[in-house]
């Protein structure tokens, strides 16, 4: 993972990993997997072990890709009551 792609990441894809990990009910591991990750990617010079670059592959394959296009983007909240 280049220096120049984890930036991207972390800077456009992981919220919306984040917030959906946090939102769908996920294990406790993933959601501290996730919020990790973030405050470790604000640290100048930090970098992914290999098996973390392989997990944060893996979710922004399957979670972490923007709404297509034409389709609204998902919610940041869920209401609850009216």
């Amino acid at each position: 993972m280049t220096e120049q792609e984890l930036d991207e990441i972390l800077t456009l894809r992981w919220p919306l990993v984040m917030r959906r990990v946090m939102a769908d009910g996920s294990d406790a591991w993933l959601k501290g997997f996730v919020r990790s990750v973030a405050r470790h990617g604000r640290r100048p010079g930090w970098r992914p072990s290999f098996k973390q670059e392989q997990i944060m592959r893996r979710l922004l394959a399957e979670i972490g890709r923007p709404p297509k296009p034409g389709r609204p983007p998902e919610p940041d909240f869920e209401l609850i009551e009216e």
